[in-house]
Formats: C-alpha cells, sequence, structure tokens
C-alpha cells in the first residue's frame, strides 16, 4: 500500500468505529482466517468489530478462535443488513468484487460506509477507498499480517492472531507447496509461531478430521477421474445423486481437485460439481506452471481466481458442462503441451 494510504488509515482507525468485516460465499481457511484475525486485531484498537460471511462454511473451520462471533448473512439477514447499513467501516477480504459475496451483493453496494479491500485475487474493482492488492501474495493472511505491521502494531499480534493468519497461510498454500509460497511467506509464519500458533494442532484441525463418508465420496471422485493424455488434462465429476448418496457436507469435496494435478504429465486438472439447489455446476480449476486457469474460468466459466487456482460455474447440466470443457481444451492445447 501507499505510505500515504497507510497514513490515512491509521488515522481512521485512531478512535473507535463501527467495522463490519466480509468474506466471499463459500468461505475458505484465507477467509476464515484473514477475517478473523483482522477482528482480533481491531477489537484490540477498541473498535465494534462483526465478521459477517454470505453463507455457512465447513466444519474444519469452527474451531478458529473467534468463530463463534461470525454471523452468517444466509441465516440472520435482517440484523446483518441493519450492522452494513450502520458501519463507518467495511473491509471486504478475500475477495475483489461485489458479486463474490453472493446474496451481500445489493447490501454492499448500498452501504456508505468506507470500504476497505484486503485481497490477492487478480483484476479488483474500483469499489474501494483503499485498496490493498497483491496477486505476488501466498494469501490474505499474510497481507493482513503485513498491514498490521504497515500501522506499526506488529506487538498486538497474540496467539489468537497468530492462529487465523497461520490457518490461512497454511491452507491458501496447500501445506507450503504451492509455488506462491515464498522466503517472506516461511519468514511471516515463522513469525506467527514464535507468536504462539500451533502449527501441528492447526493442520491437524484442518486435514485430519475425515468422516467415514467423506472418503467414501473421495473414493466415489477418483472412480469417476478421466485423463485427456493429448491435452494433459484430467477432471472429476460429482452428480448430485453421489453427494447425497455419501452424505456431503460442506467442505467434503476441498482439495480433490488436486488429486488430478498430481497425475504425472498432468498440466490442468478440474472438478465439476452438480449444486442442484442453486442450480449450477460448482467447477475448480488448477494448474501447474505458466498456464493461467484464471484466464480460462473468466472467458468460459463466469469465475477468476488465481493463475494456478480458479474456480467458476455453469449453468449448463453437468453433461453438458463436462462436454464444454472438452470442447475448449483443443485452443489451448497450444499451452498445454508446451508447459
Amino acid at each position: 500500500m501507499k505510505k500515504q494510504d497507510i497514513s490515512s488509515i491509521k488515522k481512521l482507525l485512531s478512535t473507535p468505529k463501527n467495522i463490519v468485516i466480509v468474506a466471499h460465499k463459500n468461505p475458505d481457511g484465507d477467509a476464515i482466517g484473514s477475517t478473523l484475525g483482522l477482528q482480533h486485531y481491531l477489537l484490540k484498537k477498541q473498535h465494534q468489530v462483526q465478521i459477517i460471511v454470505p453463507n455457512d462454511y465447513p466444519s474444519f473451520l469452527k474451531w478458529v478462535p473467534g468463530n463463534q462471533r461470525i454471523l452468517v448473512y444466509d441465516y440472520q439477514t435482517k440484523s446483518c443488513n441493519t450492522l452494513i447499513q450502520e458501519a463507518d467501516i467495511i473491509f471486504t477480504l478475500d475477495f475483489n468484487a461485489f458479486h463474490r459475496a453472493g446474496n451481500m451483493e445489493h447490501a454492499l453496494q448500498q452501504s456508505t460506509a468506507l470500504k476497505i479491500m484486503i485481497d490477492h485475487h487478480q483484476a479488483p474493482d474500483d469499489y474501494a477507498a483503499y485498496t490493498y492488492s497483491d496477486v505476488s501474495m501466498s494469501s490474505t493472511c499474510e497481507m493482513v499480517y503485513h498491514f498490521i505491521n504497515l500501522l506499526g502494531d506488529d506487538n498486538l499480534v497474540d496467539v489468537d492472531i497468530a492462529t487465523c493468519l497461520y490457518l490461512g497461510i497454511m491452507t491458501d498454500t496447500g501445506s507450503f507447496r504451492f509455488p506462491c509460497t515464498t522466503s517472506t511467506t516461511h519468514q511471516v509464519v515463522a513469525h506467527l509461531i514464535e507468536r504462539g500458533a500451533n502449527n501441528a494442532f492447526i493442520h491437524n484441525s484442518v486435514y485430519d478430521t475425515n468422516s467415514y463418508e467423506r472418503l467414501q465420496l473421495l473414493g466415489c471422485a477418483l472412480s469417476n477421474l478421466k485423463v485427456i493424455p493429448e491435452a494433459r488434462t484430467a477432471y472429476i465429476t460429482l452428480s448430485q445423486e453421489e453427494l447425497n448418496r455419501f452424505n456431503y457436507k460442506k467442505g467434503d469435496t476441498e482439495g480433490m481437485v488436486n488429486y488430478g494435478l498430481s497425475l504425472e504429465g498432468i498440466v490442468l486438472a478440474a472438478i465439476f460439481i452438480e449444486d442442484q439447489q442453486e442450480g449450477i455446476i460448482k467447477i475448480s480449476l488448477r494448474s501447474k506452471g505458466d498456464f493461467s486457469v484464471n484466464d480460462m474460468s473468466r472467458m468460459h466459466f463466469n469465475g477468476g481466481g488465481h493463475t494456478n487456482a480458479a474456480g467458476g460455474r455453469s449453468e449448463l447440466p453437468l453433461k453438458e458442462t463436462v462436454e464444454k470443457f472438452i470442447s475448449i481444451l483443443p485452443s489451448y492445447n497450444k499451452a498445454l503441451i508446451n508447459e
């Protein structure tokens, strides 16, 4: 961020404010970790702070310090709208366009509160008075860490803040194995551990809490795995019937797309998940090297994200969505084969 913006934000936060912190729809570890980490910090600065997420999130994220204070817009719409209307400041974290906030989009658009964006995705919209956007960052949690430091409050990072921020960095870097993990990321993580983040406990809480049904669903997903060797592509499908058969719960498909990407020679992986309630097919895309699934998702699937990790959606049926995906691969063959 510009020094002038930091100075302005520091002055803005020097007196108590009514603050709302918002995450994107279908919150993940980075969204939950960054919003809670920022909330703990702002509470220490004597602000009134409320986190609002558009919809529910996985149970493996509901142990995080402060989680019990999060409001879910879809469940508590009236009170959330009042909080948004009365807010002096709204922080939007881990997303950069109002439509990513699901049913909260209209309320955010109508709000007269000053907006501050902290996000690491590409192509941010121009809605915030202050924008901290950096696509080179591993996660929004890493950015919140730097944000607190830029404001001169490193000394306020305690065990709760450290735990929240470690969570988001860990999940968005794939446990520190993705290319977005830099030497600076490791330095930040080391400091968070020094401040009390229990790295083993956090990892186990997120990744070692599988239900029997979730493992059965994973087996189903892997049995549906298809490979298109000439396009160096793999994809997985999961129908609503299959999700129901294994008692699907939010978060159960987290990370499944990476199994396709782990295959030798594969550059592009996708998972297509039917959601009859929303009437869409949810799509997750992953890639290796310089092949941009962000570009692919923006162009064909009404989505976006990062170069190597993006999401999208399709209103076509599952079979037709997969057919569309396969039909566009030839136009990317050169990039996929040369990767």
